[in-house]
């Protein structure tokens, strides 16, 4: 990076809107040099440096380990606003917030406190190794140790993280063993083959887990080699849905956003219309078609936050919370979900009608917003989801708890 990487804050945001006005700078930094750092496609050393420096990685941490104690409501809006102006260093705050979160889900009172504090005070960055489309990863004991071997086509922060999260099978039983490890030693193998269409800064490519060890003691939830399931256990994959969600609203109205300056700036008036204007902003077609998409961008953002707000309730009572609960938000999530997809490719790909010809130039960059949504929506597919809402609007049915409802 160039101008992002030379700002430090002094400070730390103490509330919600001020943790989003901070993550609004970290977009505008990106911004700035993010078309030749997608094409590019370097690893993102200097963006994670950034959501460093700025202390978005702490904003989920206790307060009084130097964390900003916020609530996924705020996650969600801070990931949106990143995105902005990078899509891909949103998805990677975004993953961040869940495996930082994942202690909570799963792990013991002891664990969880001992996790967040030293991962707000030192500021660690989370990748994670969870794959549910491949094989588990094989978790075998030794002694006082489990060991973990396999690989995983994708793991989302790769040689970026701090620590990575892996879960697996423990061998001959039915147990399934998340472990966070640290990302930089010999067991942990990142293959360096992330070359996709979009989303191309994040670091996803497969990684080879080669005798990995973990003492028993800190297998998430495990007292005396046994886990007691609750339906809060469930809510990792509701709330990376909604990462996914926000991130794709953030592209999306930086999408707009871009579109529109160039509008203003560059397009010039079509000069033979019936009634031709003096600008290109005057003109009927380019004003309806952004009203449109923003109208429909503003609708999908209300069921994002509404979705967030089911999460909230949630939260408020992980303990007691019920699988028809969890399970409507689950459907809200979908459908937020799918609505942020159908939106953010429709902005993607109209953009180009209201700014016109020049504007698909290579040194423009308007291409990025449709690759990173339309590469990353294919992360599980859009019809099941709908299918989703159609057995809860039609039958009351609420989606069973696997690795992607």
């Amino acid at each position: 990076m160039t101008t992002s990487a030379q700002h430090t804050w002094t400070t730390t945001p103490a509330t919600a809107d001020e943790w989003i006005t901070r993550a609004r700078e970290v977009a505008t930094l990106l911004a700035t040099d993010a078309v030749q750092r997608d094409r590019a496609g370097a690893t993102p050393h200097a963006e994670v440096a950034l959501l460093k420096d700025s202390g978005l990685v702490t904003l989920l941490g206790p307060v009084e380990h130097g964390g900003g104690g916020q609530d996924w409501t705020t996650a969600y809006r801070v990931i949106r606003e990143v995105a902005t102006g990078d899509g891909s260093v949103g998805q990677l705050i975004g993953y961040h917030y869940l495996w930082f979160w994942a202690a909570r889900l799963v792990a013991t009172p002891e664990q969880i406190a001992a996790v967040e504090e030293q991962a707000t005070r030192d500021r660690w960055f989370f990748g994670g190794a969870v794959n549910p489309r491949d094989d588990d990863l094989l978790i075998v004991e030794d002694g006082d140790d489990l060991v973990y071997n396999g690989r995983k086509s994708f793991s989302t922060g790769g040689k970026v993280s701090d620590v990575t999260v892996l879960e697996g099978v423990l061998e001959g039983t039915e147990k399934h063993i998340f472990a966070i490890v640290p990302s930089q030693q010999d067991g942990i193998v990142f293959e360096n083959d992330w070359d996709n269409l979009g989303q191309r800064l994040t670091e996803s490519g497969g990684v080879r887990v080669e005798g990995v060890r973990v003492p028993w003691a800190q297998a998430a939830g495990y007292v005396d080699k046994e886990f007691t399931p609750k339906v809060y256990n469930t809510l990792n994959v509701p709330l990376i849905q909604l990462v996914f969600t926000n991130f794709y609203l953030g592209i999306a109205k930086g999408a707009l956003a871009v579109a529109a300056a160039y509008t203003r700036d560059t397009t010039r008036p079509w000069p033979y219309a019936v009634d031709v204007k003096g600008a290109a902003v005057e003109e009927f077609h380019v004003l309806e078609t952004y009203g449109g998409l923003q109208a429909k961008l503003w609708a999908a953002e209300a069921l994002a936050e509404r979705a967030a707000g089911l999460i909230e309730a949630i939260n408020a009572h992980p303990d007691e919370v019920t699988e028809r609960e969890r399970g409507e938000a689950a459907v809200v999530i979908a459908a937020a979900k799918e609505r942020a997809i159908e939106t953010g490719l429709e902005i993607g790909t109209r953009i180009f009608e209201v700014t016109g010809a020049r504007a698909t130039a290579n040194h423009v960059g308007l291409d990025i917003f449709w690759r990173n949504i339309r590469t990353h929506s294919l992360h599980d597919p859009v019809p099941h989801k709908r299918a989703e809402i159609g057995r809860y609007a039609l039958l009351g049915e609420i989606p069973a708890p696997t690795w992607y409802t």
